[in-house]
């Protein structure tokens, strides 16, 4: 199977998040997508006091009513620090027979030098990434570590970087939607609506239970 892997803090899950995931599901022809919480994350800090509980039920009420969406606790089952290739390294031990596809948003991509064995990244899996409005990559070898690019082939037809592991980076450029979980934080804490922000029922989840009122 061809499986995509997203991760995030989904702090909370919005509509931008399934977007990317469907489009990538489509065009990449992939089987399904796992949506993996954070449950500590290395680069940057969880605002708010909200549970990974929260977050991960937030995220199941998104994909409720998409059968090739699942979400996965992996990250909390294994504790410590949630980074990237760990979470790889256990998904490959986990489902050994099928391809992953890593999905990370151009912002991220123009970092990834500074990720925990960022190297090791691209001999676990694809990397998709995902064009976000504010983040255009115009170089795909630009953020690579140094020592590494000369792994690579760049396909400038397909948007294409093929390693020589035999994994390859894409670039997809989507469907612009400049949401984030902070607007969305930001709107619940000043009294407005999220409305078409997240899915009806994730909003109906965040005022249940009162969360982000106090979100600094």
């Amino acid at each position: 199977m061809k499986v995509g892997i997203l991760g995030g803090t989904f702090n909370p899950i919005h509509i931008a998040h399934l977007r990317i995931a469907e489009e990538v599901l489509e065009r990449l022809a992939l089987d399904r997508i796992i949506f993996i919480p954070a449950a500590t994350p290395p680069h940057k800090q969880l605002d708010g006091e909200i549970s990974f509980a929260d977050r991960k039920a937030m995220v199941e009420l998104a994909i409720a009513e998409n059968q090739s969406f699942s979400v996965s606790d992996i990250e909390e089952q294994r504790g410590g620090r949630s980074y990237s290739v760990d979470t790889l390294r256990e998904l490959h031990r986990l489902f050994p027979e099928d391809d992953l596809y890593f999905i990370i948003g151009s912002d991220s991509f123009l970092e990834i030098s500074s990720w925990y064995s960022s190297a090791e990244l691209f001999t676990l899996a694809n990397i998709v990434v995902v064009e976000r409005p504010e983040a255009v990559v115009g170089d795909l070898t630009a953020p690579l570590p140094l020592a590494i690019r000369d792994e690579f082939c760049y396909y400038s037809d397909e948007l294409r970087l093929a390693h020589r592991s035999g994994f390859s980076v894409f670039y997809l450029p989507g469907t612009p939607l400049p949401i984030s979980s902070s607007d969305v934080r930001r709107a619940v804490r000043e009294g407005r609506s999220i409305r078409y922000l997240v899915p009806e029922k994730v909003a109906g989840y965040i005022s249940d239970k009162r969360i982000y009122l106090n979100d600094r």
